[in-house]
């Protein structure tokens, strides 16, 4: 059996409001990012006080995260395209180290070559 290879990625946890999951999902598409999880419907408490996330009249009305792991390149690129939308919306973008097997499954790079 082959030891498990652990890969460098950085993880992005995207908070927005729900309708503008297009915007962030087709920004995420252009920029290269393989693959994404979008969670619904969020609660929190935030600059702008408590967020309730149960639905109130549609999903656009509530907080949206998009969570992605990605190539340290992609990073900057994300970031620049995010920030002039944070300019005229709330939202916020974390981003942290992590590690992750399958490697391919984030990036262009296969493993298996190795």
């Amino acid at each position: 059996m082959k030891d498990i290879k652990f890969n460098q990625l950085k993880k992005l946890e995207i908070i927005i409001e729900g309708e503008y999951q297009k915007f962030a999902a087709d920004l995420l598409d252009r920029i290269g990012v393989k693959g994404y999880t979008i969670v619904n419907n969020l609660s929190g408490k935030g600059s702008h006080g408590f967020h309730d996330g149960h639905v109130m009249f549609n999903e656009d009305d509530v907080l949206i995260m998009i969570i992605a792991a990605v190539p340290e390149a992609l990073v900057s690129p994300i970031l620049q395209g995010f920030a002039p939308f944070y300019h005229e919306h709330s939202g916020v973008v974390f981003v942290s180290d992590i590690q992750v097997t399958r490697l391919v499954k984030f990036s262009d790079y296969d493993e298996s070559s190795d």
